[in-house]
């Protein structure tokens, strides 16, 4: 093991080690807890605004404060990794037959990508560095974003999401906790300026001031964490996206400085790239898993993403998709029936939607289901 005593040169080292693994962005800040940052999370879930995310609140110690997670760190190692996309995100939501996903869930799940590489690092760390170490990639209660800021990557925006002044909002973050001193930088400021572009494009206004996230309004949390059927307020909203939401990231004008990730992993599958709701509608368990092996979205289950499926087919305003809404009325997933039947009532005319429900509806045993068949119908004109 090679001794190197000096924060500073330990930092350099730090860096140096970090760019060979490919991370673009390295920066060191201090273990102990942001203040502000405390009192940032305890009203953010004070006012319920983390939905249904309990292990929000039930490990909110260990999330306000790095030494609550792990008493022995006495720095933070935040790194970074471009997944810029090649295209604009933006450009899908006008495909409507198609479905829109996240550009960072179109391939592999950056999860495996970067933890693997901040094993690297750390091992590097203790063998070269001494001391100990543990590698965190969104695995854990860490308040990625502010360390990143703190480690001077960039700033958290007015859309809660970390900017950088060289890959714009396209980050992907991780850290490495050291019981060593390393030479903390200096932290980055806000540099949004009057911009509230990020703001004023949410579709569901989940924003409630700048730098105020209320996930329960935010897209990315109904399609990906929310597990009941996504309230009717927000269906409309959703449009064709079906996991994610890029909409605040996309629009920020320091994505100008962005560049394509030189990762292929990050680059959108071919697959993935434009999806066919038609054909996502058909999907059975075995199919979903093959097709999203790998990815993130795996992790959310072949029932929400189906439900995510159905409202986008309602907001395609393709009659011709209504047969691939009718044919998950009799899908097993309680969530899957009753995102059909609102697909169904966006699509079909007052009059046949009413017989359809004339038929249906008496069949549906479970209570929420049955739910949307009233709300639903309760919202159309019958035929007489």
């Amino acid at each position: 093991m090679t001794s190197i005593s000096d924060p500073k040169k330990r930092a350099e080292a730090v860096k140096a080690k970090a760019n060979t693994l490919g991370f673009e962005a390295c920066g060191v800040a201090s273990a102990a807890a942001p203040d502000e940052r405390r009192a940032h999370l305890e009203s953010f879930l004070a006012k319920g605004r983390h939905g249904g995310m309990a292990w929000m609140e039930d490990r909110r110690a260990e999330r306000a404060s790095p030494r609550a997670l792990w008493p022995a760190a006495r720095s933070i190692v935040m790194l970074g990794m471009n997944y810029g996309p090649d295209e604009d995100p933006l450009a899908r939501l006008e495909r409507r037959s198609e479905g829109a996903i996240s550009v960072y869930a179109a391939n592999r799940d950056y999860h495996d990508v970067v933890k693997k590489r901040l094993k690297g690092l750390g091992r590097w760390m203790a063998l070269t560095l001494g001391g100990e170490v543990k590698v965190f990639v969104d695995t854990a209660p860490v308040m990625e974003k502010p360390l990143a800021e703190a480690a001077g990557l960039g700033w958290q925006g007015k859309h809660t999401n970390l900017v950088s002044r060289d890959f714009g909002s396209w980050l992907f973050l991780g850290a490495v906790y050291s019981s060593l001193d390393i030479e903390a930088d200096p932290p980055h400021r806000d540099r949004c300026g009057a911009c509230r572009r990020c703001l004023d494009i949410c579709p569901t206004k989940a924003f409630p001031a700048p730098y105020q996230l209320d996930a329960r309004r935010c897209i990315s949390y109904l399609t990906i964490e929310h597990e009941g059927q996504i309230p009717r307020e927000f269906r409309a909203a959703i449009g064709n996206r079906i996991y994610g939401c890029d909409d605040c990231l996309a629009v920020c004008p320091w994505n100008k400085f962005a560049r394509l990730s030189n990762e292929t992993l990050f680059h959108a599958r071919e697959g993935l790239k434009s999806p066919a709701l038609a054909e996502l509608a058909g999907l059975d368990d075995a199919a979903f898993r093959a097709l999203f092996s790998g990815s993130p979205i795996k992790r959310t289950g072949r029932a929400r993403f189906v439900r995510n499926v159905m409202i986008a087919i309602g907001n395609s305003g393709e009659p011709a998709l209504a047969a691939a809404a009718e044919a998950r009325l009799d899908d097993a997933s309680p969530l899957v029936r009753g995102a059909a039947v609102w697909a169904l009532s966006q699509l079909l005319p007052a009059a046949d939607f009413g017989r359809l429900a004339a038929t249906r509806a008496p069949l549906e045993k479970d209570p929420s289901v049955a739910a949307e068949w009233t709300a639903t119908g309760q919202n159309r004109v019958q035929p007489d």
